[in-house]
Parts: C-alpha cells; sequence; structure tokens
C-alpha cells in the first residue's frame, strides 16, 4: 500500500503548513484530502509537490507492505 506519512513529515521539516501549499502554491484541498487518507495520486502530481518541497519522491511516498 502507498502511504503518504513522508509528506506530512517533509511539510513540518521544511515550516510549510497545508495553507500555505493551498494559498501560495494553488494545491488544491482535495489533493489533501486524498493524501490525508491515503488514495491513488498521479506521478505527474508527486513531480509537483517534489518541486515544491524541493525534495525527492521518497520524501513524500512510501511503500508499506500489507
Amino acid at each position: 500500500m502507498i502511504n503518504y506519512d513522508p509528506f506530512y513529515k517533509t511539510l513540518k521539516a521544511k515550516n510549510l503548513s497545508t495553507y500555505k501549499l493551498i494559498k501560495t502554491y494553488n494545491v488544491s484541498r482535495s489533493l489533501l484530502d486524498r493524501l490525508k487518507h491515503n488514495k491513488p495520486i498521479t506521478t505527474v502530481t508527486i513531480n509537483d509537490l517534489c518541486e515544491i518541497l524541493d525534495c525527492n519522491v521518497e520524501d513524500i511516498v512510501k511503500y508499506v507492505k500489507e
């Protein structure tokens, strides 16, 4: 299962809030909801988040064996 817990750790490490992502970077609330509930997102979206956060893919997603 894909898990987005690293995304929130990266946000905290970069001193960013979800509010700032929405207001400054135009990240949608629905995307943040998808991340919160570990729902699928596209690789394009992962790429965009990596650019915004200046991080690697593993700083946003991780695979957890069920």
